[in-house]
């Protein structure tokens, strides 16, 4: 049985890599840009991550194995 303990340890850290990235942009005229960017593509990330990780642990559709005719399983 597989855990949700991967999404949440990943989540957290997706959650400080954003307010790492929050906190230490310089100071400029693009400083929100630059925010707004950093923060969008971790989250981006992760949510392509847990899609795809979720994705592999509860199929949409059940793999099947082809039996070929004088095979026994």
């Amino acid at each position: 049985m597989a855990s949700i303990i991967p999404v949440i340890f990943i989540l957290a850290v997706v959650l400080g890599l954003i307010a790492c990235g929050y906190l230490f942009v310089p100071k400029g005229p693009h400083q929100t840009t630059i925010r707004t960017a950093i923060m969008l593509t971790f989250a981006s990330c992760y949510l392509m991550w847990m899609v795809t990780y979720m994705a592999q642990l509860h199929p949409l559709i059940t793999p099947y194995r082809s039996i070929k005719s004088g095979e026994s399983l």
